[in-house]
Order: C-alpha cells, then structure tokens, then sequence
C-alpha cells in the first residue's frame, strides 16, 4: 500500500512539475514575442522636438509617426512615459477588442498593443482621451502603472510625451488611482462634468494639484490591477498647453 502510495504522490509531484515547467515557457515566450516586437518598432520613435516650453512648435511633423503609420494604418502615435517601460506605439481602431491579444501587425500576441478607445478622436481633441494597456507581471505594456503607486515615485515623475504625426503633447502627470471602471465611471467618462474634478481630488492613491479646470484635455492610461476584482489602475495626466 505505501508503495502505491509513494507512486501515486511521485506521478502528481512530477505532472506538476511538468506543467510548472510548460507555464513559465509559456509566459516566457509571451514577454520574449513583446520584446522582439518592441526592438522592432523603437526604430520609428520620435526624436523629442519640442521647443524649452514643452511644446511642439508650430508646423513639426513628426516622420517617423507618418513612416509608422505608412506600414501599420491603424497606427496613431507614440507615448513615452519616462523612467518606466512604457515606451510604445499606440493604435486606434473601431473594435476595441481587436488589440487586446493582437500586435500592431495583427498577429496573435498575448500582450497585445496598446489602443485608444475607440470612441475618442485620434487627435487627442476629445475632453478625455483614454487609453488602454495590458498589466504584465514584468512590467512591461501598461504593468509599470503601479510605480506611481508609490508615493517618492509619483513625486519625482511629473510628465510624458505622446507624439503624433503633426503635434508632440507633453503630458502633466496629476493623479494616480485604483478604481473599479463599473463604479467609478467618471475616470471612464469620454465627456468630463465638473464632478469629475472633485471625484478625482477626493479619490486617489496619488494626486498632486496643478489647476485643472473645465477648458483641460485629460488623457487618462488604464491597465488591470489585482488588488480585487476587475480592478483598474489609473494614470490620469493633463496635455500641457
């Protein structure tokens, strides 16, 4: 009887083991498949061309987003947000599923890409401009959003920069949030009311104020969180004028 036993834990110990083995290949393979497309794309991010007020100058194109889009249509811009791993290109595209597990390319790919919603105007003229990202465990994508959950890190990170073809936005970093988006629907809101300001400033794990008012565009970053079910963590930023 022991002896059947011992073969019987020694079979689970080792179909564990074997599945263990197959799901870190498996997970190795998603980040090895987001980093080689990744180095392929960083060929056509944009060189920073904005003048020392932050802004784009009037008339600057940037090519590289024109080279960008030439090869991939759905292709709307860059977001770069400094001292985490977001450093992509971003799509839009009128199904808003279409991305979730797909590359720029439209190949199956775990990680997917990162999209605007597709309700937004691509040219960032929408009163919120919201986009979307996968939360990977080695912070790649959107999974480095939980840096700013740290109060020294949000703190000492106050910008980004997206890049379209004819503009280079900098965005003020002003809130960092966990919410649930059935909930807390007016971080999801593509038309920002007054009570989104107050919401925002009495809600937050991070906030920092900077005088926002009702004329503001506000581009909010949203990826999963696992603090609880179907949570989401939120970057909220503000495009600088």
């Amino acid at each position: 009887m022991k002896k059947i036993l011992f073969s019987f834990f020694a079979l689970c110990f080792a179909t564990l083991t074997v599945f263990c083995g197959y799901r870190i290949t498996e997970i190795n393979a998603v980040y090895e498949n987001e980093s080689q497309v990744q180095k392929l794309m960083m060929e056509y991010k944009p060189q920073d061309n904005r003048d020392n007020s932050g802004s784009s100058g009037a008339g600057i194109v940037n090519q590289s987003i024109v080279d960008l889009q030439c090869k991939y249509p759905d292709a709307a811009g860059w977001l770069t947000i400094p001292n985490t791993e977001i450093d992509y290109p971003f799509v839009w595209c009128e199904n808003n599923d279409y991305y979730l597990n797909r590359d720029i390319d439209g190949n199956y790919a775990p990680a997917g890409t990162i999209f605007m919603e597709t309700f937004c105007n691509r040219d960032f003229t929408s009163h919120n401009t919201i986009l979307y990202g996968h939360h990977m465990k080695n912070n790649s994508m959107f999974g480095s959003l939980k840096l700013f959950d740290d109060e020294i890190f949000f703190e000492e990170n106050k910008y980004g920069t997206i890049y379209l073809p004819n503009a280079t936005l900098t965005l003020e970093i002003f809130a960092y949030m966990v919410v649930n988006p059935d909930t807390d629907r007016e971080v999801y809101s593509i038309a920002i009311e007054n009570s989104y300001f107050d919401y925002v400033k009495n809600n937050p794990r991070q906030y920092r104020d900077i005088g926002l008012d009702s004329a503001d565009r506000i581009v909010t970053l949203s990826s999963c969180s696992y603090e609880f079910e179907d949570a989401r963590m939120v970057l909220l930023t503000r495009i600088k004028s």
